[in-house]
């Protein structure tokens, strides 16, 4: 990721994420970038199927293995790169400085 600005905590650029199927290579996640600063929240919406899930779980390097890569972009969080930081350093990043909420309709009628 370009030199970056020390306000910018969440940097995505040009990300790609494809999934390897029985019918060949799909991508799902072509070329999103955006960045998210320091004290800010950021929520990403669109239609079913359009690549929010994937984009998050990407950043967060939980995709599906092997079956779901990461075939460019780049990602960096707090200057951290996180298409090479180690599992473990991962691991520690998950959950306490990065978190996604799952939407998950079934399990919310349930509530009711």
């Amino acid at each position: 990721v370009a030199e970056s600005d020390p306000e910018v905590l969440l940097q995505v650029r040009d990300l790609v994420t494809a999934f390897d199927t029985d019918d060949g290579q799909v991508t799902a996640v072509d070329g999103v970038s955006f960045e998210v600063h320091k004290g800010r929240t950021l929520g990403i919406v669109g239609e079913s199927g359009c690549g929010k899930s994937v984009t998050a779980l990407s950043i967060m390097r939980l995709l599906p293995q092997p079956m779901g890569k990461i075939l460019g972009g780049e990602m960096s969080f707090d200057a951290m790169n996180l298409a090479t930081v180690d599992p473990a350093k991962m691991r520690t990043v998950r959950g306490n400085r990065i978190s996604m909420i799952f939407q998950d309709q079934p399990l919310q009628d349930s509530w009711r």
